[in-house]
């Protein structure tokens, strides 16, 4: 059974950092609803426009989201030292200069690929005259969020365009002209919840999420709320998983080459709920339902789009993330470099919230779970990006990814930084 978050608090590495990362108390999050200051008119059209419920419980305009740092932050600008780890571990910055940085692919080579959203860029890092430099690789797109690398090639997709760029890593100083393969995957071209992340299967198939069109909607379970996966040219289209607002994140299990994703909860639906998901596909249950926009967390039916039995047959989580925490990028732990334990658990970034009185996320979770997803335990992991008492941040980790040493990549979306996170004893 999943160790509910809000329990962790005790056993945390670093209590003063966590203990405000999580949900408030019910009476206090019902006062804080209760007091809200109606949004204005034209708020009220605004989020209308952007395809969002505005429940009268949860009447803030004060609950904005955090637009991203779009400059150069300098090196000595960076706070790294206060990145918290466990005992044994060790944080540097490893690329900076980035702004924007989001997920991340490598090359054969060890170049990182870095995509974006805001800022429309991807951008490369690689090693130059033997210093670690980056440059821009295309730019001007709409929300480049997704990237891979695949036999030589870089595949980035913005929304519903993808490109492939062949033989990219012997060509970093003179970038090539990409193949355009937009028609080939005919992706839906709606911005909300759209941006991509692309991962490779062990099926040797290519797998794209198409998030929901809004906050809160009844969708097009044949177009919308979903993962895909393709033939490598575009072709076999096949729907994963359904009833998914928004995944950001995805990985196969180590062992049984399973598909777990991250999935984002709702907004507008009151501070503690409701909770991101870290979800397993059974390959047995392939295509199944994992419960937007009727049933949400750990079994709960939405309050606002009411249908009979709205979590009969869905798939539940393998263990909830916190209430408006933002679970984006994570990766199985197959490396060496760290203790046992970590060996085959998820490394999950929480870039951190924004529709929630109280912040929550801006951390690094450790989830040890069995095969089949069974007995979830959470553990905070890198924490220190955000400041319990003043309620702020500095830093938005976005994705993980391992290098070949056993050494973890984060990125920081905030700070435009990819910090190294290594183990010694």
């Amino acid at each position: 059974m999943s160790t509910p978050l809000s329990h962790l608090i005790a056993r945390s590495l670093m209590p003063a950092l966590v203990v405000g990362a999580f949900a408030l108390p019910a009476p206090i999050a019902l006062a804080q609803q209760a007091n809200a200051t109606p949004p204005s008119p034209a708020e009220i059209e605004r989020r209308k426009s952007m395809g969002g419920y505005l429940p009268e419980r949860m009447q803030n305009p004060n609950l904005t989201s955090n637009p991203p740092r779009l400059t150069v932050t300098p090196l000595e600008n960076i706070p790294v030292d206060k990145i918290q780890v466990p005992p044994g571990f060790k944080v540097e910055v490893w690329a900076h200069g980035i702004p924007g940085a989001r997920m991340m692919a490598r090359a054969a080579n060890g170049a990182v690929f870095v995509g974006t959203r805001t800022i429309g860029r991807v951008y490369v890092v690689y090693e130059k005259d033997g210093k670690r430099t980056s440059k821009i690789v295309a730019q001007k797109l709409n929300q480049p969020n997704g990237v891979l690398m695949l036999n030589g090639s870089l595949y980035i997709a913005a929304i519903n365009r993808v490109f492939r760029y062949d033989n990219i890593e012997a060509n970093l100083e003179n970038i090539p002209e990409p193949l355009e393969m937009t028609k080939d995957f005919n992706l839906p071209p709606d911005a909300h919840h759209n941006w991509k992340f692309l991962a490779y299967g062990p099926d040797k198939k290519i797998y794209f999420q198409v998030g929901s069109p809004c906050n809160l909607c009844e969708i097009n379970p044949g177009v919308h709320g979903q993962i895909r996966r393709y033939n490598i040219d575009g072709t076999g289209m096949e729907i994963v998983a359904r009833g998914v607002r928004n995944s950001v994140g995805f990985d196969f299990h180590p062992k049984t080459g399973e598909l777990w994703f991250t999935d984002n909860g709702r907004d507008w639906a009151g501070e503690v709920g409701f909770e991101e998901e870290l979800n397993r596909v059974p390959a047995d249950k392939i295509g199944g339902h994992f419960g937007f926009p009727y049933c949400h967390a750990n079994g709960q039916p939405d309050p606002d789009i009411k249908v009979p039995n709205p979590c009969a047959n869905v798939i539940l989580p393998v263990t909830t993330l916190g209430a408006h925490a933002a679970a984006l990028g994570m990766r199985f732990y197959t490396g060496k470099m760290y203790p046992a334990e970590y060996q085959g658990a998820v490394l999950l970034a929480r870039h951190g919230s924004w529709n929630k009185t109280e912040r929550n996320g801006y951390d690094v979770l450790r989830v040890n779970a069995t095969p089949d997803g069974k007995d979830a335990k959470i553990t905070p992991f890198v924490t220190g990006f955000m400041d319990k008492a003043s309620n702020t941040y500095w830093g938005r980790p976005t994705d993980v990814m391992q290098l070949p040493d056993g050494s973890m990549l984060i990125s920081d979306e905030e700070q435009g930084a990819i910090y190294r996170v290594s183990y010694g004893k």
